[in-house]
């Protein structure tokens, strides 16, 4: 069961990655809206990718957050002034 979790870990990552390549290449041609939303796209799988670990999924963008906050933000294990 870990080795899925971090397999989905990596995959979502990777996922994160292309999305924040994207928002440079928008951003770059001038798509701000585009990039903006490829870079909160990054940072959802991002999110996502981290929660895995702790056994929680979701697809609900508010699901994913609220998880997030609870066990990372406010335990001070990520940096409140970043999030």
């Amino acid at each position: 069961m870990q080795h899925e979790r971090e397999t989905l870990c990596k995959y979502r990552l990777e996922r994160a990655k292309e999305d924040l390549q994207a928002a440079h290449v928008n951003h770059e041609s001038g798509l701000f809206k585009a990039a903006i939303n490829r870079s909160y796209y990054a940072i959802f799988h991002s999110i996502r990718a981290v929660n895995i670990l702790d056994g929680f999924d979701a697809s609900k963008h508010s699901s994913v957050i609220a998880h997030f906050n609870q066990y990372y933000v406010h335990t001070g294990e990520f940096d409140r002034g970043i999030y």
